[in-house]
């Protein structure tokens, strides 16, 4: 008699479902694993003959064949151990376990463990095979317990799963988020009201300050060019904690992408920040990709928050040129030969570099060592593709002002603009609208849209860098509640292009 349970494999970032099948026969005891089982599938015999030893089941006195179909597709996982020891264990029982769905790796005495894995398989799962029974590790129910549109079970060890099996009674509840949210058009929003680094602490750059509301306001990607130490890391670092509130779905991709990562998936209402050293190879910044696995680098990691590129002229070119589809796109695909990865990557870019290779071009104190050709050379490595993906060009000057704001300030701000565009029905935020979105959202009056014309026409602006203007004034009128966008907040966005 054939039994089958399902599970899923990791393919890419996404998952593959996998039907677990076990054949008993007569003849010389005998476990074989098929079905393009990867090594860790194979160590599992070991595992699993341990656990059933251990708690007093002798199913390995026959012929076991363990099929994962499709046999065609490669898989890996330790999560696998648990549906195996279970078909194994109830090879006698007559129970219909085809809708299941089961994940866990064992110990040695039949503790089920959880794994990095599970939890982005299961957010697939949501999505395609809704009000599925879904048996998973109780080690994993505080981040599980949120997951909508599944059956979930949780077991201990391997004698509460085969009894959970035989009679699945206590099926878990969904829970909400305990994070402070907002309510707009019937959707909650996530926020947590933690200011680790505050804007009070920067005396001054007002201007800058402004610059980095509006980015953080809309999604606009910035990138901030001064002397060092005027402000430019310190304010980069604090717009973290100013981002608008995170909805349940961008969640679930942030937990989804670090557990890919080997992190703990844990849920966070605080959006992803990344950081990344200059010396960083270009597959840790854009990810990798090997057999069907997937590796997010730190541009997929800073999926729906920030990427800062601190000293941004001094990463390597080819890192520079990779980042343009990415911005343009809010995905990067990366193909090996037997498959294509798609990576999400919504993300806020935030850029700061000096003026010139000593960095004293700005400084009124001391004196620029660089001549003209190396000031060329040195911004030349910004090129114009990639200069045009970037909303927002702000030149700090050294500071003189005593002026404060607080990030608590800052991030009501941030609040008010947020809970106007959700409002409008606008699925994304300015920054991330695409061009016939920009039309119903960012129309403006013909003596403004002459306006526009004029400076595109005057500055050389190619029609990406028009249409960013647009979406960055939409911000600024959304920060000063205004329905319309009207000639003084189309006059401070040109203001932020024209360089």
């Amino acid at each position: 008699m054939v039994k089958k349970l399902l599970c899923a494999t990791r393919f890419g970032i996404g998952a593959k479902i996998i039907q677990v099948e076990s054949s008993f026969s007569k003849g010389l005891p005998s476990f074989v694993i098929t079905g393009l089982a990867g090594n860790s599938i194979q160590e599992a015999k070991q595992r699993i003959s341990g656990a059933l030893a251990n708690n007093n089941f002798q199913s390995l006195n026959f012929k076991i064949t363990i099929n994962l179909s499709p046999s065609d597709l490669s898989k890996n996982g330790s999560h696998f151990d648990l549906p195996i020891a279970l078909l194994i264990a109830l090879q006698k029982q007559e129970l219909d376990l085809t809708n299941w769905f089961v994940f866990g790796e064992l110990g040695l005495d039949g503790y089920i463990k959880d794994t990095n894995s599970i939890y982005p398989l299961l957010l697939e799962i949501s999505k395609t095979h809704k009000k599925s029974n879904v048996l998973l590790p109780k080690e994993g129910e505080k981040l599980y317990s949120n997951i909508p549109n599944l059956q979930i079970y949780y077991a201990s060890n391997l004698l509460e799963a085969i009894e959970i099996l035989k009679n699945p009674t206590n099926m878990a509840k969904c829970y909400d988020f305990s994070f402070k949210s907002i309510e707009i058009n019937s959707k909650k929003y996530y926020y947590e009201e933690n200011f680790l680094f505050d804007f009070y602490d920067i005396k001054g750059q007002s201007f800058a300050k402004r610059a980095a509301l509006i980015a953080v306001a809309g999604m606009h990607n910035i990138v901030f060019e001064g002397s060092p130490g005027c402000g430019k890391s310190m304010i980069a670092k604090r717009m973290r904690y100013i981002m608008p509130p995170i909805s349940f779905e961008e969640m679930c991709e942030c937990a989804s992408i670090n557990a890919l990562n080997n992190n703990d998936g844990e849920y966070c209402a605080l959006r992803p920040f990344r950081n990344p050293h200059q010396s960083s190879s270009k597959s840790a910044i854009l990810g990798s990709v090997f057999q069907s696995d997937a590796k997010p680098g730190e541009i997929s990691l800073s999926h729906n928050g920030i990427l800062f590129f601190d000293e941004l002229l001094n990463f390597h070119k080819s890192i520079l040129e990779s980042l343009r589809e990415p911005l343009e796109n809010n995905e990067l695909s990366i193909s090996r030969v037997n498959i294509k990865v798609t990576y999400p990557t919504c993300i806020l870019f935030v850029g700061a570099m000096n003026p010139c290779p000593c960095g004293n071009l700005y400084s009124s104190s001391k004196e620029c060592r660089c001549n003209e050709i190396e000031i060329r050379k040195y911004r030349n490595k910004l090129s114009e593709p990639l200069r045009d993906r970037i909303d927002i060009f702000i030149k700090m000057e050294e500071n003189r002002s005593e002026e404060r704001i607080s990030s608590i300030e800052l991030f009501k701000q941030v609040l008010d603009a947020f809970s106007m565009q959700k409002s409008r029905n606008q699925g994304k935020l300015n920054g991330k609208l695409n061009d016939s979105e920009i039309e119903k959202f960012c129309a403006l009056n013909e003596e403004n849209l002459n306006l526009l014309e004029l400076a595109v026409q005057r500055y050389g602006l190619s029609f990406r860098g028009r249409q960013k203007i647009l979406k960055v004034a939409r911000s600024i009128a959304d920060l000063n509640k205004s329905e319309n966008i009207k000639k003084e907040h189309l006059l401070e966005s040109l203001s932020y292009r024209i360089i």
